[in-house]
């Protein structure tokens, strides 16, 4: 899913909204409640957070050696696995799996990768029945509307709205209650599941020495998709790999806590290749595709390599100011908020969203509640750089370079300081703006007075 370099246009009509900031913002505290009461509870979250960020990037220093032993033990397990250079690749090798077997529905469980290559359109365009499981999921594809976070698909809409939907295109007796519309949703998805020919998952982790796809879920979904239908395709980003069961725990330990404020989630299911004889469960083929779509890009590029140990739990979309004032929708794509800042422009291209890495205030919570210890402000930095070097006019970079060089030297820069400060003392003021191109930093604030200097406190 791409979208053109307007995140000014779609964050300015979603703050005309204020629904989006109430009902983004409410959640987001809530659900970041809920991690903290996790976090609290567990006294060695820092040192597993530690060991986490280490074990992601020692894993990324030989993801290529730990690639090709997960191939091998899938393959000993019986399943087939696909390698997809781009978004194009993945959907086509996943077109033709179904096409090839007659398959007429596919019910899929969360994957915010499928999202990224735009799966479900690329499907559809086959003529292929694609139904999402995941009840948030489930409720933004009746919508026709991406997802807006990672953990909660469709937090963007009412009760009283999905109400109304699952009347009109449902049947269902108008009723906002939550209870009961989840479990109507059950009832008519239980009739998806079993008539489906295929299922269609994410990865949140594959295990190299075992050869195990990790799947962590709160619904009942993710199981139903992946061991009813007659055919599991999983799509996994490559980067999802760790080297064994030990490092998954540490994993396991902090994913939950960090996404949704648990200690572990209701379903984690480990999953290693087809149905084999005798056992009563499990699908009869199992299909892994492996995903690059820039990825090795990323890899091979030592300041933006840590944007890889994201676990996609959404901790630093809960806490990001920018994200609770205009939702996730105003990113344009498949990822929002921090993650989404940083690892957009990395898939898509600078040209495509060189805006998203402009949208952020550099706070650093996002940095502070990441269970892997991504720094992201850190990483915006570098991509703010980087456009700066591309894309700036001639005269920005003459600027830039001449505020370097006054904040290089401190007698300059002292000497400029106390000249603002004149001025601003001269002209700044309740009502006043300044003028021409520099009018968007007082389109919505005054331009105030300096104040006297500061004394340390507790001093007379």
């Amino acid at each position: 899913m791409s979208a053109p370099r307007d995140f000014r246009q779609r964050a300015a009509r979603a703050a005309a909204n204020p629904a989006v900031a109430e009902m983004t913002g409410a959640i987001c505290a809530r659900i970041g409640g809920m991690r903290r009461a996790a976090v609290a509870s567990f006294d060695r979250y820092e040192k597993v957070r530690e060991l986490a960020a280490a074990i992601k990037l020692k894993n990324l220093d030989r993801l290529d050696e730990k690639l090709k032993v997960l191939i091998d033990r899938m393959q000993g397990h019986g399943a087939q696995v696909h390698l997809a250079v781009d978004a194009a690749e993945a959907n086509n090798i996943i077109t033709q799996i179904a096409l090839d077997r007659s398959v007429r529905r596919i019910v899929k469980s969360k994957s915010m990768t499928a999202e990224e290559i735009g799966l479900n359109p690329a499907l559809e365009r086959a003529g292929l029945e694609v139904v999402e499981t995941d009840l948030g999921d489930f409720i933004c594809q009746l919508f026709d509307d991406p997802p807006s976070h990672i953990l909660g698909p469709a937090l963007h809409r009412t009760r009283f709205e999905i109400a109304r939907l699952f009347s009109d295109k449902l049947g269902m007796a108008y009723d906002p209650t939550p209870g009961r519309m989840t479990m109507f949703a059950r009832e008519v998805l239980r009739e998806k599941f079993l008539g489906a020919d295929m299922g269609l998952s994410g990865v949140n982790f594959a295990v190299a020495e075992t050869g195990t796809l990790v799947l962590v879920t709160n619904e009942g979904n993710g199981r139903m998709s992946t061991t009813l239908p007659r055919i599991h395709v999983a799509l996994m980003g490559l980067e999802k790999v760790v080297a064994d069961l030990d490092d998954l725990g540490v994993f396991l330990d902090l994913l939950a806590r960090s996404a949704s404020g648990q200690k572990m989630s209701v379903y984690t299911s480990l999953l290693s290749g087809s149905r084999r004889p005798g056992e009563p469960d499990g699908p009869d083929e199992m299909h892994l595709v492996i995903l690059d779509n820039g990825r090795s890009a990323i890899l091979a590029d030592p300041e933006m390599r840590p944007v890889l140990a994201c676990l996609r739990c959404g901790a630093c979309l809960n806490v990001c100011p920018i994200y609770r004032q205009v939702g996730g929708h105003a990113f344009g794509h498949a990822y929002s908020g921090p993650i989404g800042m940083v690892l957009t422009p990395l898939l898509v291209g600078l040209e495509e969203a060189g805006d998203l890495p402009q949208a952020s205030t550099l706070c650093g919570a996002c940095a502070g509640v990441c269970p892997v210890k991504i720094d992201h402000p850190r990483l915006l930095h570098v991509l703010r750089s980087r456009l700066d070097r591309a894309g700036s006019p001639l005269g920005g970079r003459v600027l830039l370079d001449a505020f370097a060089a006054l904040g290089l030297s401190g007698p300059l820069f002292q000497t400029a300081a106390a000249a603002m400060q004149r001025a601003l003392k001269l002209y700044a003021g309740p009502g006043r703006k300044l003028p021409g191109r520099l009018s968007g930093w007082t389109s919505c604030r005054d331009l105030i007075k300096p104040g006297g200097r500061s004394r340390p406190q507790g001093s007379e």
